[in-house]
């Protein structure tokens, strides 16, 4: 839920989630300028408003050199660039999950191509594939890898030796394509899929 709050008189732009079982509020700030409340299912909003306010010096000490404005405008150009690259993404990426399910063989059910922030792909329990709409303009065996490192959580939902060993029959250099890939992923994403498809 996105809220809004005034500190000195900058209007901040936050995000209100509600956990069940959390005991206390959490605050966070991102370098992209997102601010998260996280709080308790049933707390009341007073309750929430009255700890914003307590921590108002923590707030404005990481928000007051954010451009809010700017960052708007960035978001606004990556929802037109996910929209305009999302269906040459989906193509890519299904065409490489059928590729290499050829071998592998694995049910699935549905793919998703999204817009994350920082997640290239993930596999749900539902056996639904997501990838993130950047990874079909990646360098292609960083793509490739993408691919298979989900279709093996088909099998595999987690991160333990069997999981890694499906992951090696494809590539058997996989450490060095995930190094490369986090390399990527704490650069800026934004200008991968800049270029034409």
């Amino acid at each position: 839920m996105d809220k809004k709050i005034k500190i000195n008189g900058k209007e901040i732009r936050y995000s209100l989630r509600r956990r069940k079982g959390l005991k206390s509020m959490r605050l966070a700030v991102y370098p992209d300028g997102a601010f998260v409340v996280t709080a308790p299912k049933w707390y009341p909003v007073y309750i929430i408003n009255r700890f914003i306010e307590e921590k108002f010096d923590w707030i404005w000490e990481k928000v007051k050199d954010i451009d809010f404005q700017e960052i708007s405008k960035k978001k606004k150009s990556e929802k037109t660039n996910y929209k305009e690259k999302k269906e040459f993404a989906r193509a890519v990426i299904e065409s490489r999950v059928k590729f290499f399910n050829n071998f592998y063989n694995f049910f699935y059910n549905r793919i998703s191509i999204k817009n994350q922030k920082s997640c290239w792909g993930s596999c749900s329990r539902k056996k639904n594939l997501n990838f993130n709409y950047k990874a079909a303009f990646l360098p292609d065996n960083l793509r490739d890898y993408v691919v298979v490192h989900e279709l093996c959580h088909l099998e595999e939902l987690n991160h333990r030796k069997n999981f890694w060993k499906l992951v090696e029959k494809t590539f058997p250099d996989y450490k060095i394509l995930r190094n490369n890939l986090r390399k990527i992923r704490s650069s800026n994403l934004s200008n991968l899929s800049k270029g034409d498809s």
